[in-house]
């Protein structure tokens, strides 16, 4: 026996409701800029799960640029790559991924996504967005996931 019509309409919402929060745990924000990430889970309940930052700061730019500006732009590649590294181990257990924020870094990151087989089944895009508060981040992967 199937039950009856309300035993179904609640089975129909709790399975809806598992396959959207499923589907939730898929989906994930990077607002970032070359010093910063912040990665945000979508939902009712978002949150700032993860803030990575960049070793290349103000200090070891001038400290570099001291001995060479060869040497600088060495560092600041080096450790370019480590921070996009870090922010890619994150993602690889999501399936629809959204970059945005000011300046190259989400692009320079897409691109490394883009040649990484880890990404192949994972859609990502990049997005232009200004400076925003934590909660206006928040809004936006919402925005993007449709989930508001």
């Amino acid at each position: 026996m199937y039950g009856t019509r309300e035993q179904l309409d609640t089975d129909f919402t709790e399975n809806n409701l598992q396959k959207q929060m499923m589907e939730t745990k898929k989906n994930i924000g990077v607002w970032m800029d070359h010093s910063v990430a912040h990665i945000i889970t979508p939902g009712n309940n978002n949150e700032l799960i993860h803030t990575i930052y960049s070793k290349f700061t103000h200090q070891e730019k001038e400290q570099s640029l001291s001995k060479s500006e060869n040497l600088m732009h060495n560092k600041e590649q080096h450790l370019q790559i480590q921070y996009y590294n870090t922010i890619k181990d994150v993602l690889k257990n999501y399936t629809n991924i959204i970059l945005f924020g000011p300046g190259t870094a989400k692009s320079e990151l897409l691109n490394l996504i883009k040649i990484d087989h880890h990404f192949e089944n994972i859609k990502t895009d990049a997005i232009q967005a200004d400076k925003m508060t934590e909660k206006q981040q928040e809004a936006f992967v919402n925005n993007h996931f449709h989930l508001q």
